[in-house]
């Protein structure tokens, strides 16, 4: 008698075990983008801004999210943090604006004046980002982007 449900308890079970396995496949990474920065309400010696990502999610799956975390990296010096409670969803193969706020402290922003001190004038100057969406358990997608930000040129215009 035992054995009559063993066979289709097992087939139940691989099929199971089959499709926990397929959920596990790796996806293409997030691309993401620098879309854009605005300044908030800081207090005392901190500036805060709005960094506005651009996220698109390549794959064939959305991606749900209930939380952002983000760290930026500017001249290879770390510049800013920031965290979210936001959640929502990515659409399979879509995209949304993100709006994280971070914090850049007093010391970050001496650090970065220092360090561009001791370099010559430049308008490019490199960024990363790194950060991630989290999606409770398995579900966490880490990011990263880095590219350069570009300042006006100084010389006036005749």
């Amino acid at each position: 008698m035992a054995v009559r449900f063993l066979r289709p308890l097992s087939a139940c079970l691989l099929a199971l075990g089959l499709a926990a396995c397929s959920s596990l496949a790796p996806r293409d990474p997030l691309r993401i983008d620098l879309a854009g920065l605005e300044p908030l309400p800081s207090q005392d010696l901190e500036a805060r801004f709005a960094v506005k990502l651009r996220v698109q999610n390549p794959n064939d799956s959305a991606i749900d999210y209930n939380g952002v975390s983000l760290e930026l990296d500017v001249n290879g010096r770390p510049l800013a943090s920031g965290v979210s409670d936001q959640q929502g969803e990515i659409p399979r193969f879509g995209e949304r604006v993100l709006s994280v706020p971070v914090t850049v402290s007093a010391f970050s922003a001496v650090r970065q004046a220092w360090g561009l001190a001791e370099q010559p004038p430049r308008r490019n100057l490199p960024y990363s980002l790194r950060g991630k969406l989290a999606g409770g358990l398995l579900g966490t997608v880490r990011f990263s982007e880095s590219g350069t930000l570009q300042w006006p040129d100084a010389t006036p215009v005749p």
